[in-house]
């Protein structure tokens, strides 16, 4: 993916433009013509990561194109906006069926995945499809998760994501360095007990987990709920 450009893209709307993103993520698929994927996603606050969590003011999109792109249909009703570009480190899983960020390098012990390394800032994506039946013993694990995330250290930025307000559930991260995303994914006990009821409660019909460099942030970082200047 050497050539290929991959970005967090969101957009903060005041109130009375509720309506008008609601109508452009109706019709998301016609402003995704010039990338190799791309989702339009709705976000929530990041206080506890379920359905309830929703904030309607905040939209993003992730892509991945040829290079560098713009959404002037979401720009002209944005009060604010902010883009992250990325680099993929590690990826495992799968979004619709594919991974559509595979990074650059030899694979690690991991199979399916593959490892870089960055000494700066990184981002954490991870996308799940929820089992209907499974959905509700998943929320109820979320909120301690999600206090734990925002006392985590090195924390900069965290959000829900998700392409529909029930069932498809994501989050994004902001992260000082490498080192302080893995010390909350592996050694905050309720994260780390979450991490591995995974596979026995099989939540997912479908989930994903990426790590990326951040290369650059263009725009207003308090967008994504920045914690620093």
């Amino acid at each position: 993916m050497t050539d290929d450009q991959v970005s967090l893209h969101v957009w903060r709307v005041p109130r009375r433009a509720v309506g008008s993103a609601l109508l452009r993520m109706a019709f998301a698929r016609r402003h995704l013509k010039a990338v190799r994927f791309g989702k339009f996603l709705g976000t929530g606050t990041g206080t506890t990561f379920g359905p309830g969590d929703t904030d309607v003011t905040r939209w993003a999109a992730v892509t991945v194109s040829d290079g560098p792109i713009r959404f002037p249909v979401w720009e002209a009703i944005a009060e604010s906006q902010v883009r992250v570009d990325l680099e993929p480190l590690v990826s495992r899983g799968a979004w619709s069926g594919r991974n559509p960020f595979e990074p650059d390098e030899v694979p690690d012990e991991t199979p399916g995945a593959k490892k870089r390394k960055t000494d700066g800032m990184v981002l954490a994506l991870t996308r799940a499809r929820l089992r209907p039946s499974r959905a509700l013993r998943f929320w109820r694990a979320v909120p301690d998760v999600a206090r734990e995330l925002s006392r985590a250290p090195g924390l900069l930025a965290g959000f829900g994501v998700g392409e529909a307000p029930i069932g498809w559930q994501g989050t994004v991260s902001v992260w000082r360095s490498t080192t302080d995303l893995t010390t909350f994914a592996y050694r905050q006990p309720r994260h780390r007990t979450a991490i591995a009821r995974t596979p026995t409660d099989n939540w997912y019909a479908e989930e994903l987990f990426a790590r990326f460099a951040v290369r650059e942030i263009s725009g207003d970082r308090t967008v994504l709920g920045w914690r620093e200047g």
